[in-house]
């Protein structure tokens, strides 16, 4: 067993009452500031290029930071397992906060995208340490109403970022500057609740969690086991087919450059060789096939990936579209875009509280899926000419609905499938599959995007020159400075709106866009069979059947019927 898991199952046993609250603490402020960045700071990065006149990059920054999200939660799960937990939150802790004091400091695009490389893997060790922690400290009859709960903080945080971002917005430096100061004040009492639980394990030798190594060795040791060449292939290989999509219609020739044909080509030879490479040689595969023979972890995983690929089709320009054709202000811009995150949440809740109650998940997955589809096929009004406001909202809510639902049971159907020390593996790689959904959809919106707004922007535009149509595409909050009712800021509108809304009767070639999107939605419902209905015990995963310190489970039952109590600190 690696040194992190044993390392948290010593803590289990040294833990009170009192210590557990303050892990909870800890547990909640993380989920806090989780939730705070992730409805606040990416409406910065609009601004952002906007300032440089490269707005039409953020799907090509969003795209990247995709394809790094995926690839950095094997490795953070890695050190996790290697380093301990604690440690590993201190490394997230130093990478969120450099990553946005490059960004609050830029002046160039590239600025701007080195700072989001480096958040970008604090965001997603963030998120995987939060899953991974939760893994560990609940059973599975409980596990998917706390990862719901630990989710609620986006239900205030939709609000007060609409606050937020009408007090900061324009000057998105500050937003993005006053988080490098909010995240290690928030993320330290996890990381002293943690390590204190590691050290008085090791004073007790509980567990044999003793262990002479030094930080660096265990760092050299996580390097050796992660599977480095296999995560270079899959990142490259992401790369090199996803980022031309963005790139290609802003370069000299457009599709007819041979650079950017060669670098989708060999993107395309590597992927295949990345799979092989994983099936036959390292010894510890980034993407374990035996895992994926497994129809749980396979079916979850599917599920991530077409739901993210559908999501972020749709979502990554939609902030721009609203801003520019709506003419909200930032408060109601952020409440309008909130509004899926919010009922995602909420249902999410409510979903693991199912769970707990039936302790099944099957069918609430399903059902779920089904809300989600239908959410997504009633856009084909809602962005429509025709569409409107209340159907704009619909649409988002019963999205969130069925994603609430679709969320936590693939999470805990993955997690329940593997043995403790495999958690933060596995859920790794269902999370990295996922978010490879999340690059194909950003890529896909990019392409999109690039490839038709500059064209609707020179046909509807009256008198448009090629300077200002290079405004106008660069910067949304360009187009907000032209007074409404000015034939240059309606002719940018009606460019927004044959790019966008995608079913208008004379632009039939737009109707793929939304299209693609709905077809995404049908895969996950047939992967649905792939998936086991596990009956959802108070045993950590289904396959070993012990408790949380990693008792035979029947002890585990023995002292909750002795101590009442514990049934709730210990869930």
């Amino acid at each position: 067993m690696s040194s992190g898991v044993t390392k948290i199952e010593a803590a289990q046993a040294v833990w009170g009452p009192k210590n557990q609250w303050f892990l909870f603490l800890g547990i909640g402020l993380s989920a806090y500031i989780y939730s705070l960045d992730g409805v606040t700071t990416w409406q910065y990065l609009n601004y952002a290029t906007s300032t440089v006149l490269e707005h039409s990059l953020s799907g090509t920054i969003s795209t990247a930071q995709a394809i790094i999200i995926a690839v950095g939660k094997p490795l953070m799960a890695k050190l996790a397992d290697v380093m301990g937990r604690a440690e590993t939150f201190i490394l997230v802790t130093v990478l969120y906060v450099f990553g946005y004091i490059v960004i609050a400091t830029s002046d160039t695009i590239t600025q701007i995208a080195i700072g989001e490389v480096f958040y970008a893997f604090g965001y997603t060790g963030l998120q995987m340490l939060q899953q991974i922690v939760i893994a560990d400290m609940t059973n599975l009859r409980w596990r998917g109403l706390v990862t719901g709960l630990v989710s609620a903080p986006f239900i205030i945080n939709n609000f007060i970022a609409a606050e937020i971002a009408e007090a900061v917005l324009p000057n998105w430096r500050w937003g993005y500057a006053m988080f490098a100061i909010l995240v290690p004040i928030s993320l330290a009492p996890i990381i002293i609740a943690l390590l204190w639980a590691q050290r008085k394990a090791q004073r007790l030798e509980k567990h044999a969690v003793h262990d002479s190594r030094r930080w660096l060795e265990h760092l050299v040791e996580a390097v050796h086991e992660m599977d480095f060449r296999g995560l270079f292939l899959v990142a490259t290989s992401l790369g090199l087919i996803l980022l031309p999509l963005g790139l290609a219609p802003k370069t000299h020739l457009g599709w007819h450059n041979p650079g950017m044909l060669g670098m989708i080509v060999v993107g395309l030879v590597l992927f295949p060789l990345f799979i092989l490479y994983e099936a036959r040689v390292p010894p510890k595969p980034v993407l374990p096939m035996r895992w994926l023979k497994r129809g749980p972890i396979l079916g979850a995983s599917l599920i991530g990936f077409f739901d993210f690929a559908s999501f972020f089709l749709q979502h990554t320009y939609l902030y721009s579209y609203v801003y520019v054709t709506r003419g909200w202000n930032y408060r109601y811009l952020t409440y309008f875009v909130a509004i899926q995150s919010l009922a995602l949440t909420v249902f999410g809740i409510i979903g693991g509280a199912i769970m707990y109650a039936t302790k099944r998940f099957k069918r609430m997955l399903f059902i779920g899926l089904i809300i989600r589809l239908i959410g997504v096929s009633l856009m084909l009004r809602a962005r429509s000419s025709h569409g409107t406001v209340y159907q704009l909202i619909t649409c988002q809510t019963l999205q969130g609905i069925g994603g609430g639902f679709a969320v936590i049971s693939t999470q805990v159907s993955a997690q329940a499938a593997v043995a403790h020390a495999d958690v933060a593996t596995v859920t790794a790689m269902v999370l990295l599959l996922t978010e490879v959904g999340n690059s194909v959809g950003s890529a896909a919106a990019a392409s999109i995007w690039s490839t038709y707004m500059p064209r609707e922007l020179r046909k509807h535009v009256p008198g448009a020159n090629e300077t200002l149509i290079r405004e106008l595409y660069g910067s949304i909050t360009d187009i907000a400075m032209y007074p409404e009712g000015d034939p240059i800021r309606q002719g940018a509108i009606k460019a927004y709106q044959d790019v966008m809304q995608d079913s208008i009767a004379d632009l039939p070639r737009y109707r793929l866009v939304l299209g693609a999107v709905i077809l995404a939605c049908f895969p996950p419902i047939i992967c649905l069979f792939l998936t086991k209905d596990t009956k959802l015990t108070r045993a950590q995963n289904a396959i070993e059947h012990k408790d949380l310190a990693g008792r035979p489970d029947t002890t585990c039952q023995e002292q909750r019927r002795a101590v009442p109590y514990a049934a709730f600190v210990d869930w």
